[in-house]
C-alpha cells in the first residue's frame, strides 16, 4: 500500500507555475548569455535603423546622378521612407501585442533587410521610392518593438545601465554610416557605392533567421497571454546560465524579490489617451515629438551647414560631424552608468537643458552678435546635437517602462511613429528657413522654442522610473 502511494506521489505531475513567482524569478537574475544573444539579435536591428536613416542623405548626391534626377526629388525620396516608418511602426505595434514580439520582430526584419536588398538594385529613382515607402514599414516597427522587448528581459535595478548600452546601438549606426558612406563613395564610383550601402541594410535578413532559431519570446509577453509554462522554460534557460559548473547558484545572485500580479485585461487601443494613461502619453508624444525635430533637423543638414555657411570643404564637415558623434557616445555612456542611481528625470531634463542651452547660443552668437565663421555654428549645433542624443536612445527605454505589457510595444511603437514624422518634418522646415536672410538664426530659435515646450512637459508630467520593476510601474 505504502509503496503504491509512493509510486502515485513519484509520478503525480508538479503544481503548474505561477505567473507572478515566475516574473519575480526574472528580476533576480543578473545580466546572463541570454540577455546577451537577446541584445546581439535585436542590436542589429537597431544598428542597421539609423544607419539606414542616414544612409540615404550620405549617398543622395550619388543616387541622383545615377538616375539623373534633379534636387527636387530628394525632399520625396527621403519622405518616402519616414512614411512607411509611420505606418510600420503603427501596424506593427497591434501585430506585437496580438502575435508576440519575436514574431513580429521577425517579420518587421524581412520586409526591411529583403527591401533594402531590393533597393540595391532600383532601376529609377521612381523605383527606388516606391521600394523605400515598403522599406520603411519594416523598419519603423523593428527599433520600438525590439525596444519594447529587451526591457521586459531585464531586472529593474540594472535596467537603465543595461538598456542605454543596448540602445547606444542607434548612435553607433549613425557614425557607421557616415564612416563607410565617406569609405564607399571614395572607394567606387557613384552609381556602384550607394548600392553597396543598401546591399549592407540587408543584414536583418540574416538577423531574422537567427531570430527563428534562437530568440526567446518575452518571458512577460508570455505570461500576460497565460503561456506561463512557456515562459518558465524561457526563465529555467536563463537562470541555468548563471549557475556556477559545480551546479550552484553563482554567488552573485540577488536574493529573490517580489513581483506584482502582472496587469490583466484585454488591450484597448484608445486606451492611450483614456484617463489613467493621458498624462504618460503626452509626456512621451512631446518627447518623441520635440527630440527628433531638433535631431533629426540638425543632423540632416550639419554637414551641408558646415559647407554652405562655414565654408568648410565636404571631407572636413563629415570628419567634424563625426566628432559630434563620438561626443553623443561618451555622454550616453555617462548617463547609462548612473541612469540606476540619479534617475532618468535628471538626464531627460539635462538632455533638454543642454540643447536648448546650444540653440540660445547659436541664436545669441550668429544673431545679435554676428558671430561669423564655423566655429560658433559648429559648436552651436554640436551642442544641441549632444542633448537630443541624450534623449534620444533613452525614449525607446522610457516608453516601454511606463506602459503595462499588454500594450508595451504598441505604446512604444505608436510613440516611434512620432520619430518618423519628425524625420519628414524637421528638414523641410530648416530648408525652408535656411532659404531665409538670417536663416540660421530663424532655424535655431525654432528649433530652441520646440525644445522649450519639450522641457517644459516633461518637468510637469515626468516620472521617476529607477529601480522600480515593470510591473510596479504598471497602472
Amino acid at each position: 500500500m505504502s509503496e503504491k502511494a509512493s509510486t502515485s506521489t513519484a509520478s503525480a505531475p508538479a503544481d503548474p507555475p505561477d505567473g507572478p513567482v515566475v516574473l519575480a524569478r526574472l528580476e533576480r537574475l543578473p545580466f546572463t548569455r541570454v540577455h546577451l544573444r537577446v541584445a546581439s539579435i535585436l542590436g542589429i536591428g537597431t544598428l542597421i535603423d539609423s544607419f539606414d536613416g542616414l544612409v540615404v542623405a550620405v549617398a543622395l548626391t550619388s543616387i541622383l546622378t545615377t538616375f539623373g534626377a534633379p534636387l527636387s526629388v530628394a525632399g520625396p525620396l527621403i519622405a518616402a521612407g519616414y512614411l512607411g516608418q509611420i505606418l510600420g511602426a503603427v501596424g506593427f505595434g497591434v501585430l506585437s501585442e496580438r502575435y508576440g514580439r519575436k514574431w513580429a520582430y521577425i517579420a518587421s526584419s524581412v520586409i526591411f533587410g529583403g527591401l533594402s536588398l531590393t533597393a540595391a538594385f532600383s532601376w529609377s529613382v521612381d523605383s527606388l521610392m516606391v521600394i523605400r515607402l515598403v522599406q520603411g514599414i519594416g523598419l519603423g516597427a523593428e527599433v520600438p518593438v525590439a525596444a519594447a522587448m529587451f526591457n521586459e528581459f531585464v531586472r529593474a535595478n540594472a535596467r537603465g545601465r543595461i538598456v542605454t548600452l543596448y540602445e547606444s546601438l542607434f548612435i553607433w549606426g549613425i557614425l557607421l554610416a557616415s564612416l563607410l558612406g565617406g569609405v564607399f563613395l571614395a572607394v567606387f564610383p557613384p552609381e556602384t557605392a550607394w548600392r553597396g550601402l543598401f546591399l549592407i541594410g540587408a543584414l536583418p535578413l540574416v538577423t531574422a533567421v537567427w531570430a527563428w532559431f534562437r530568440l526567446p519570446e518575452s518571458p512577460r509577453y508570455l505570461v500576460e497571454k497565460g503561456r506561463v509554462g512557456d515562459a518558465d522554460r524561457v526563465v529555467a534557460e536563463m537562470e541555468r546560465a548563471v549557475r556556477r559548473p559545480d551546479g550552484e547558484k553563482s554567488v552573485t545572485e540577488p536574493a529573490p524579490l517580489a513581483a506584482a500580479a502582472p496587469p490583466s485585461g484585454r488591450t484597448r487601443f484608445g486606451e492611450l489617451l483614456s484617463r489613467e494613461y493621458r498624462g504618460r502619453t503626452v509626456l512621451l508624444w512631446s518627447t518623441w515629438l520635440t527630440t527628433f525635430f531638433a535631431l533629426w533637423g540638425f543632423t540632416t543638414f550639419m554637414p551641408t551647414l558646415l559647407v554652405k555657411i562655414g565654408g568648410l570643404s565636404p571631407s572636413v564637415a563629415s570628419l567634424l560631424t563625426g566628432a559630434i558623434t563620438l561626443g553623443d557616445l561618451i555622454v550616453l555612456y555617462v548617463a547609462a552608468w548612473t541612469l540606476d542611481r540619479i534617475g532618468r528625470r535628471f538626464w531627460f531634463i539635462t538632455g533638454y537643458s543642454l540643447a536648448l542651452f546650444g540653440a540660445v547660443l547659436g541664436v545669441v552668437s550668429i544673431g545679435l552678435f554676428g558671430v561669423s565663421g564655423w566655429q560658433m555654428l559648429f559648436a552651436s549645433g554640436a551642442i544641441v546635437l549632444i542633448g537630443v542624443n541624450i534623449n534620444a536612445p533613452l525614449i525607446y527605454m522610457y516608453s516601454a517602462e511606463l506602459y503595462p505589457t499588454r500594450m508595451r510595444a504598441w505604446a512604444t511603437n505608436v510613440g516611434s511613429s512620432l520619430r518618423s514624422l519628425a524625420a519628414v518634418v524637421s528638414p523641410i522646415v530648416l530648408g525652408l528657413l535656411l532659404e531665409q536672410p538670417g536663416g540660421i538664426v530663424i532655424a535655431f530659435a525654432v528649433f530652441g522654442a520646440a525644445l522649450a515646450i519639450g522641457l517644459g512637459v516633461f518637468v510637469k508630467l515626468g516620472i521617476e522610473t529607477r529601480q522600480r520593476s515593470l510591473e510596479e510601474l504598471a497602472r
